[in-house]
């Protein structure tokens, strides 16, 4: 089995640049449900029924990436998409446009509103504890934003990458996506995200822009046998 970290990231990125946030029981850990809906295992084989009942409540769904544990009794483990992880290996061309500033407690609820309409299901109150986001503001209105979520010392995930509806077609997601892939590179991380094969015009976006396919990798989604998702 490979050991390279982006095979399991939600485990590696849990018990590396999140682990003073990770709620953690031996081989299993999560982030807390108002930072992300994430749990990851160490290994395929990890006993992890004892663990997974201590760390999520029966009313909750969590959301698993590339590895998943041995289906423990009572849980259901539905495999919810292939999605495509992207690496940016270096560099990208730089793209003209609005002045771009860091987002923090005085944007949440602009972030949020935002992420509500065209990034749902994914992003909680505390999402923003996670990495550095960024955004384009004009006239007043969040226009994009883009931010950063899981990873390791060496690796980050790129996330949130929005833009509103009424600010299309001005390249601001290409902006903000070259600022900060380039950023990390300076920085001596490798930029990652993941993305729905089925959402083309994100996949071409990223494909057009410096990165490329490492891996299509399983996404899950495990809850309580006989309840409904919440997500």
């Amino acid at each position: 089995m490979s050991a390279h970290p982006l095979d399991n990231p939600i485990w590696k990125s849990l018990i590396s640049r999140h682990r003073s946030i990770a709620l953690r029981d031996g081989d299993v850990a999560r982030y807390p449900a108002q930072v992300a809906p994430f749990l990851g295992v160490a290994n395929a084989d990890t006993d992890a029924a004892a663990a997974i009942a201590a760390l999520v409540p029966a009313d909750d769904t969590v959301l698993l990436l590339g590895r998943a544990p041995a289906l423990p009794q009572g849980w259901k483990l539905d495999q919810l998409a292939m999605l495509a992880q992207m690496v940016c290996a270096a560099r990208i061309g730089e793209v003209d446009g609005p002045d771009i500033i860091a987002l923090g407690e005085a944007h949440r609820a602009d972030v949020l509103a935002l992420t509500a309409l065209v990034y749902p299901h994914y992003f909680r109150p505390r999402t923003m504890d996670l990495g550095r986001y960024f955004g384009i503001y004009i006239d007043g209105r969040l226009a994009a934003m883009i931010g950063e979520r899981m990873g390791t010392q060496e690796w980050t995930e790129i996330s949130a990458v929005c833009v509103h509806p009424d600010f299309n077609g001005r390249s601001y997601g290409r902006r903000l996506l070259a600022f900060l892939s380039n950023d990390n590179h300076a920085r001596g991380c490798t930029p990652f995200l993941h993305v729905s094969q089925q959402n083309l015009a994100a996949v071409q976006l990223y494909l057009g822009n410096g990165y490329a396919l490492r891996r299509e990798i399983p996404f899950w989604s495990l809850k309580a046998e006989g309840l409904g998702a919440t997500e």
